[in-house]
C-alpha cells in the first residue's frame, strides 16, 4: 500500500454531508476578519527592545532616544531593523512590514467559543493530517504553516461549524496555500483524492471562495516557521553573505522545525504572535541573547512563552529528532520541505507533562513526614 494510499485510513471525522454551497449573486464587500486579540497578543509589542517596530507619537514630539530617525509618513519614530544592507530594498522598509502583518493577521484561540460542537482536539487531528498531506506530496514548511493561518483565521470568522466540515476546510485551506507558495502545486483532483472520497473537486472549489472572501483575500501572512527561518539566518549570517542565502546548518533547522510543529498542534499556542513562538523555539536551542538580538523581543516577553513550551521540549528530546527522509528534490532543498511523525501521541505526552506540572502528585502516606 502506498503513502498516499495510507491517507484514506486517516481521514478526519466522519464524511462530511453532500450538497453545494449557495453561491450569493450580490456583490457586497467581504466583511473582514475580526479583530479579535487575547490579552497576551496585545502585550507582546509592549516590551519590544531594540531594534523595534514602529513607535507611535505625537506629530510634535521629539524623540531623545539615541539612533531614532524619524519615519517617512510622519508622526512616527522607528529603531533600525536587525537586518543587514540590502541591494534591493531598505531593510527598514521591509523590517517594518514583517512586523505590521503581526497586527494585520490576527489569531486568536477565542474561536473554539464559536463552535460548541467542536473540541481542541479536532483542530490537532485536521492539522496532523494537512502535515501528512505535505510530507507524501513534497509540500513546502511555508505551505503547511499557511495552511494553518488560513483554518485558525477563517474559523475565527466563522460560527457554529460542524465537525464533518472540518476536513474540507482542511484540505481547502491546504489547497489555496500550495497555489500561493509551491512552483508546481498539487491539482485540486489529488487534494479531492487524500480525502477518500469525502470531498469532491467541486466542494474544494467552492469551498475555496468562501475561504477567500471570508479571510477577505489577505492570503500574505508572515508565518510562524518563517520568522523561525529569518531568526536562524540573522543568527547565522556573516558581514560578507547574501542574506537571500541559507547560511544555517539544515540539520539543525530541521530539528528546531519540529519542535515548532508539536507547538502548532496545541490550540493554546494561539494565544502568543508567531514572531514571539518562533523566538521563543529558538531561544531552546542557541543563546537568548542572540535571540533578543535578530528578534527584537526582550526576555520578560520571551519568558511566558518559553514556560508554556517547557513540556513540549521535553517530549521532543524523549522521542528524538525526525529526519528528513528521501523526498524527491535536491539536498539544498529538502530540509523546506515538510515531515511528519507521530505528532499526535507526542502531543497527549507534552499535555499530560502540562497537567502533572500544574497539579503535582501527592505523595504516598508512608512519604508524609510527621505521620505516626
Amino acid at each position: 500500500m502506498t503513502r498516499r494510499s495510507r491517507l484514506h485510513s486517516r481521514s478526519v471525522g466522519s464524511p462530511i454531508q453532500k450538497g453545494k454551497i449557495t453561491k450569493h449573486n450580490n456583490r457586497r464587500r467581504a466583511q473582514p476578519v475580526l479583530k479579535t486579540l487575547t490579552a497576551k497578543n496585545q502585550l507582546v509589542l509592549e516590551g519590544v527592545v531594540k531594534p523595534c517596530a514602529r513607535i507611535e507619537t505625537p506629530e510634535e514630539a521629539a524623540c531623545d532616544e539615541p539612533g531614532y530617525q524619524r519615519f517617512a509618513s510622519g508622526g512616527v519614530w522607528v529603531q533600525p531593523p536587525p537586518l543587514p544592507p540590502l541591494s534591493w530594498g531598505s531593510p527598514q522598509d521591509v523590517w517594518e512590514k514583517m512586523v505590521g502583518k503581526e497586527r494585520q493577521y490576527s489569531h486568536s484561540k477565542l474561536f473554539m467559543q464559536q463552535h460548541p460542537s467542536l473540541a481542541p482536539r479536532m483542530r490537532s487531528i485536521v492539522l496532523n493530517w494537512l502535515m501528512e498531506v505535505c510530507e507524501v506530496y513534497n509540500l513546502r514548511r511555508q505551505t503547511f504553516y499557511l495552511a494553518q493561518d488560513y483554518f485558525d483565521r477563517f474559523m475565527l470568522t466563522q460560527h457554529n461549524i460542524a465537525k464533518v466540515r472540518l476536513q474540507l476546510i482542511g484540505v481547502t485551506c491546504l489547497f489555496v496555500a500550495a497555489k500561493m507558495e509551491e512552483i508546481y502545486p498539487p491539482k485540486v483532483k489529488e487534494f479531492a483524492f487524500v480525502t477518500d472520497g469525502s470531498s469532491t473537486e467541486s466542494e474544494v472549489l467552492q469551498m475555496e471562495l468562501v475561504v477567500v472572501k471570508a479571510l477577505n483575500w489577505n492570503l500574505c501572512p508572515e508565518t510562524a516557521v518563517a520568522w523561525l527561518k529569518f531568526y536562524i539566518q540573522m543568527a547565522s549570517i556573516a558581514d560578507s553573505c547574501d542574506p537571500l542565502e541559507p547560511q544555517f546548518p539544515t540539520d539543525v533547522y530541521v530539528q528546531v522545525t519540529q519542535l515548532l510543529d508539536l507547538c502548532i498542534l496545541d490550540v493554546n499556542v494561539l494565544d502568543f504572535q508567531y514572531r514571539l513562538l518562533a523566538a521563543a523555539v529558538l531561544c531552546h536551542f542557541i543563546e537568548p541573547s542572540i535571540v533578543s538580538k535578530v528578534s527584537g523581543l526582550s526576555w520578560d516577553v520571551m519568558e511566558s512563552c518559553m514556560d508554556w513550551m517547557g513540556p513540549f521540549v521535553e517530549t521532543v528530546a524523549q522521542f528524538g529528532r525526525v529526519a528528513p527522509g528521501d523526498v524527491g528534490v535536491g539536498p539544498a532543498e529538502r530540509h523546506d520541505v515538510q515531515t511528519h511523525a507521530d505528532y499526535l501521541t507526542m502531543l497527549d505526552e507534552a499535555q499530560q507533562r502540562k497537567s502533572e506540572s500544574r497539579f503535582p502528585t501527592p505523595p504516598n502516606s508512608t512519604e508524609k513526614s510527621g505521620t505516626r
